[in-house]
């Protein structure tokens, strides 16, 4: 099989042309309805200069197959999960390379139900089939292609989360990052009361206020300085394909997601208590006491939306939710929404009458964390062994459910190598205790040499 390096563990992202180009493009259309057989595919694609020549490649190749397309056009990527779910396609498609610079384009891909294809169920069978570029003559007619506008459903589905008659007029910086979150806020703002401030709103591929990553602390600061000098009672940034967003307070302070997670997990709860809720191993105490106090059932996966998926589904959990800002509804088909989220923490202020700083507070002093730190090393393997050897005798518990997770009485921490590149990704917490929490951080970072 030829190895294309485009395709990753869960999806296909590479520089364009050198690593994804229209040939291929067309090729990973005519490979993904050879490995799926499907009759009707939702295509959509994000603001990039390379998304169009890049869709229509990928369409031809569709349509050769004799493959319906039902073309988004420019979207985020949930809007292909809600439209393959929404009218029972038999996949869907999004073409975008989300927070990746310019020069980068790629695809998302998931089945029927918007199930998703990833290395473990089915992206490696594509990428062979891609990669020798040999198809059989289409057994039916050439496929069709026909424009597809879901957003009034879509747009109907996400307020079906909240309560509209207790929500107030608060002020709100929304940040689109220049990427596709734009057109869908300003649907969204028309049926709410809340007051828009809106940056860098409007889709522009060039990106002129830098790549939509608001994970990058250099990326933030014009979302806390738009919060300031508005007097904004909450500041939100998406990135470039929104299946991701980030919260500042009214403070203009970044709120890490791992306190997101317990807190939408417990608002989900108070109406449905009992239910399974999902988590990712890499911060979990938080998580794992707010939803046992809200009535639920924490669950752990390992990272990464497939395996978050494929577990929701397996215990028909409510919601699922890491600390990297994906958030996972079941009534969402099991998928990620950067839009859901929001509704849901506006609504909790509204309710409460308190601003986020006050409604995250009291969890983030009882269990402070490091967030997760990035170490680029020449043997990572050698590390996380040295790690091991250093603390295993003396934790309470251990699990490998993703890297190397060590519970001790007052902190644990979780290790765990990327899937992509020679990195070590860490993450500590502790319970009430930030002076151990830098103490400890600093021990781990020093065996990660």
């Amino acid at each position: 099989m030829q190895k294309l390096s485009c395709f990753k563990a869960y999806d296909v992202r590479g520089r364009v042309p050198e690593e994804l180009n229209e040939d291929l493009s067309y090729r990973i259309g005519r490979a993904y309805a050879a490995f799926l057989s499907p009759g009707r595919v939702a295509v959509g694609r994000d603001i990039r200069f390379s998304s169009l020549p890049l869709t229509e490649a990928l369409t031809a190749g569709l349509n050769d197959a004799g493959v319906e397309v039902w073309d988004l056009g420019l979207c985020g990527t949930e809007q292909i999960y809600f439209a393959t779910s929404h009218l029972g396609l038999d996949g869907g498609i999004m073409v975008t390379a989300s927070h990746n610079p310019p020069e980068y384009n790629g695809m998302k891909f998931v089945r029927e139900e918007s199930r998703p294809l990833s290395g473990e169920s089915g992206l490696k069978e594509i990428e062979g089939l891609a990669g020798a570029g040999e198809f059989p003559p289409a057994s039916t007619p050439r496929g069709g292609r026909r424009a597809t506008d879901c957003l009034e459903a879509y747009i109907g589905h996400l307020l079906s989360y909240i309560d509209p008659r207790v929500l107030k007029p608060l002020k709100v910086v929304v940040n689109a990052g220049n990427g596709c979150a734009g057109p869908v806020l300003d649907a969204l703002e028309r049926h709410l009361p809340f007051k828009f401030i809106k940056i860098c709103h409007a889709p522009d591929p060039t990106f002129p206020h830098g790549v939509p990553n608001p994970l990058l602390p250099e990326n933030r600061q014009i979302t806390i300085q738009a919060v300031r000098d508005n007097g904004a009672d909450l500041g939100l940034a998406w990135d470039g394909d929104f299946d991701r967003c980030f919260f500042f307070d009214e403070q203009g302070a970044f709120i890490e997601g791992y306190y997101l997670v317990g807190f939408i997990a417990a608002a989900l709860l108070a109406a449905q208590p009992g239910a399974a809720i999902i988590h990712d191993p890499r911060l979990t105490w938080n998580t794992v006491d707010m939803v046992r106090e809200a009535g639920g059932r924490p669950v752990m996966s390992k990272t990464g939306h497939a395996f978050i998926k494929a577990r929701m589904r397996l215990e028909n959990a409510l919601y699922g939710g890491e600390m990297s800002g994906h958030h996972y509804f079941r009534e969402f088909a099991f998928c990620d929404s950067g839009m859901i989220p929001w509704l849901l923490v506006l609504q909790s202020m509204c309710r409460t009458g308190q601003p986020l700083s006050a409604l995250v507070r009291e969890r983030m002093e009882r269990y402070p964390c490091s967030g997760e730190i990035n170490r680029k090393l020449a043997d990572p393997d050698a590390a996380l062994q040295r790690v091991e050897a250093r603390y295993m005798a003396e934790a309470v518990a251990a699990d490998r459910t993703d890297g190397l997770s060590l519970e001790f009485p007052d902190w644990r921490f979780n290790l765990r190598k990327s899937n992509t590149e020679p990195v070590l990704r860490l993450n500590v917490e502790t319970r009430q205790d930030p002076a151990r929490l830098k103490a400890k951080t600093d021990e781990l970072l020093a065996l990660m040499t």
